[in-house]
């Protein structure tokens, strides 16, 4: 009771020291935070669960299907891979895989100056190869190829990505492929050719250039295995040996020979590059179609090699300054129309059809080549008005039947276009009357025997009254053969032609190598045959050679490479006398008057003799001008295609304007020699008599010949029929 009014005290805990915190165990919080994660996601978005989960669930799916998918290819690809690793032969036997062996052509002083067929200049190995060039090739066409097993992912992606950008399908354009896969494309995977299994070979390559799906699969698979059976160096030898560089060169030693006139081993900076730019468009980038686009493509190809560290600062500086140029042989355009006159010449299976290397030496002059072709353009660009389509022709040869200069047409540096100096029979006009005048020669008359100029005509069964007339519309009176020779009467010819008789005439032509159907009726005189400007030049080359016939040839001998003795010679030259030398002599004589005082006075030359005759053709279709020096011969003809007359041009003008350029350029240099002729004192023309004979031999009887006697009083009797009595025995 006695505490009852007191207040009580606060209730108050013991002061005590506080205890220490006891650490949490790491494992423990773990295993806590693990459900309280679990519960803030189920506390999350329930679509966003949803979604996360199909994800997973996809994932697990593609991955287990994705690396036994991936197991099962690799395993195919292997087992592929060792299957044609087994298949693959020693790389020495994959070095030449030309289908077609070459042809290469030289000239007459052992040079080469053309190429056909598929041209290999030999092995090369990688090692062997300027170094430029090997460095070229790697730097434009796969810059990581000694890094990759074949096959480069990441050229592939980067070849689809710039094909997609540009609009382009994904394997359309720029392929990815590295050197191998485009060497497994040069080996056409492996499959050769048979002619039994391809309709063609160009239906074989185009197989074997396929850029299907399928087809590159095939491809890598291949390239895989020659990079488990080759080594790198082995590799870039076979496509340094297969690939096509354009001009009908495979490899790089044929298109080092073929451009540049030297071995792959010796290339310069400039000169790799080039030939590396070419392996992306070899047709359209050879240095002979366009020298200036192959430049510029070098000109990349080199920008390329010094961004990859292939050239030093002085080599970048000195491959720019000094682009590859051409070697002479290239600048020659593969020998053009001679060359492919050559070819056509020789046999089939050794020229254009050949499975060997073939080596073709040949009469051609280069020089005189080169003068042929300066005197062609010169007279088109001078004389010949702008936007003319007339055509001409030259061929220059050795009195031999030896062509040594041809040209088929104003386009000179040209392969397998049609030849107008060898392919084109035209009308020859009166270039064929020395073939009239050669056998009254040869018959016993001399070219101061007479005839009279006037008019003359001939009864034709069949087609009727026929009347020759001259190109001036005149008539002369009597004159002689020369110089109805030299001023090209066309009346004294047919009369001549009438007198010794046309089938004679005919047959001396034929024997001095006109092989063309000759006109049977009495124009055969004036030229209505037609021949081609060959034929023609050979012919007048019997007459230079003292009568002789000649076959012209261009192939002087063919042999294998490798092979010392020739398979074949020379199939032309001299041949069988045709008429007397001493009648061939005079011939000359009677043809130089042509140049000297006759239709031919422009092509009259200023240091030396020459002989020829002009010859123009009906509505002036054909205009030609052959002749000769001491040293060669040399036929022109000129015209259109399409047999369109030509305007204000004959034999005597633009032909023998060419004639005399082109032996400018021939002669000069050369020694002076007379022409091998009888000169003849000429006697002035005699008053036409009142009773007159086609033909009037001279005066003066020659040895063991009579003068000829007045038949009937009315006529001479002509010799040349009693002599054609005594040879056919009447």
């Amino acid at each position: 009771m006695a505490n009852s009014g007191r207040r009580k005290p606060p209730l108050v805990a013991n002061k005590r020291r506080p205890k220490a915190k006891a650490k949490p165990n790491p494992k423990t919080a773990r295993r806590k935070a693990k459900p309280a994660a679990r519960r803030a996601r189920k506390r999350g978005n329930p679509l966003t669960r949803g979604v996360l989960a199909v994800l997973r669930w996809i994932w697990r799916v593609v991955w287990g299907i994705g690396w036994r998918v991936a197991f099962v290819v690799l395993l195919i690809v292997g087992l592929a891979t060792g299957y044609v690793y087994t298949t693959l032969p020693d790389v020495a036997q994959l070095l030449d895989g030309r289908a077609r062996g070459s042809v290469t052509l030289l000239d007459r002083n052992g040079d080469v100056f053309a190429w056909r067929g598929d041209q290999f200049g030999g092995t090369v190995r990688a090692e062997t190869v300027s170094r430029h060039l090997r460095n070229a090739v790697i730097a434009t066409e796969d810059k990581r190829f000694y890094m990759h097993p074949g096959v480069d992912p990441i050229g592939i992606a980067s070849a689809v990505r710039i094909n997609l950008s540009e609009g382009r399908g994904p394997l359309s354009g720029h392929g990815g492929s590295t050197i191998t896969q485009q060497t497994a494309k040069l080996l056409c995977l492996g499959v050769k050719y048979d002619a039994d299994d391809w309709e063609s070979e160009a239906a074989y390559v185009q197989d074997c250039r396929q850029t299907s799906l399928w087809r590159k699969a095939k491809e890598a698979v291949y390239a895989l295995a020659m990079e488990a059976k080759y080594t790198k160096a082995d590799i870039l030898s076979i496509y340094l040996n297969r690939a096509y560089l354009g001009g009908g060169a495979y490899g790089a030693e044929a298109a080092a020979q073929r451009y540049f006139g030297k071995s792959a081993s010796t290339l310069s900076v400039a000169e790799s590059a080039m030939l590396a730019g070419l392996l992306t468009a070899p047709s359209t980038l050879a240095p002979t179609s366009n020298i200036e686009r192959s430049q510029n493509r070098a000109a990349v190809v080199i920008g390329l090699m010094a961004d990859q560290g292939y050239l030093t600062d002085a080599e970048l500086r000195e491959a720019r300054a000094n682009p590859a140029e051409l070697s002479e042989a290239a600048e020659a355009q593969a020998g053009g129309y001679f060359a492919d006159w050559v070819m056509a010449s020789g046999p089939e299976f050794f020229t254009r059809d050949t499975t060997e290397d073939v080596i073709i030496r040949t009469t051609l002059d280069q020089r005189i080549q080169k003068a042929a072709e300066d005197a062609m353009h010169e007279i088109f660009e001078t004389k010949v008005r702008d936007g003319s389509k007339a055509q001409a022709a030259i061929v220059v040869m050795s009195a031999d039947g030896a062509v040594r200069g041809m040209v088929g047409g104003r386009e000179t540096k040209v392969s397998g276009a049609f030849n107008r100096a060898t392919q084109a029979s035209r009308q020859t006009g009166s270039a064929f009357k020395p073939f009239v005048y050669a056998t009254a020669l040869d018959l016993g008359y001399s070219s101061q025997a007479t005839v009279v100029d006037d008019r003359y005509c001939i009864d034709i069964p069949g087609s009727g009254r026929w009347c020759p007339d001259n190109y001036d519309h005149k008539y002369h009176g009597r004159v002689t053969l020369a110089q109805a020779l030299t001023h090209s009467y066309n009346i004294p010819a047919v009369k001549v032609s009438e007198s010794v008789g046309r089938d004679l005439v005919s047959r001396v032509a034929r024997e001095f190598g006109i092989k063309s159907d000759l006109a049977a009726g009495p124009a055969l005189a004036l030229g209505a045959s037609e021949s081609t400007l060959l034929e023609m030049t050979g012919a007048y080359a019997g007459i230079l050679n003292g009568g002789s016939s000649v076959t012209p040839y261009g192939l002087v001998e063919l042999r294998l490479l490798g092979q010392d003795e020739p398979l074949m010679g020379a199939g032309g030259g001299i041949g069988e006398r045709v008429i007397r030398e001493a009648a061939a002599k005079e011939l000359i004589w009677m043809m130089h008057q042509v140049i000297e005082a006759g239709t031919g006075r422009r092509a009259k030359l200023s240091d030396r003799e020459a002989a020829g005759k002009t010859g123009t053709t009906q509505a002036a279709r054909d205009a030609w001008f052959l002749g000769f020096t001491a040293d060669y011969v040399t036929g022109v003809w000129m015209g259109y295609d399409d047999n369109t007359p030509l305007t204000g041009v004959t034999g005597g003008g633009l032909p023998a304007e060419i004639w005399q350029e082109t032996m400018k350029r021939v002669e000069e240099g050369m020694p002076v020699k007379p022409l091998p002729m009888l000169r003849v004192r000429e006697r002035p023309a005699e008053p036409e008599p009142q009773t007159a004979s086609p033909l009037y031999e001279d005066e003066r009887p020659r040895p063991g010949q009579s003068t000829p006697q007045p038949q009937g009083g009315r006529e001479r009797v002509n010799p040349i029929e009693n002599i054609l009595r005594r040879l056919l025995g009447g």
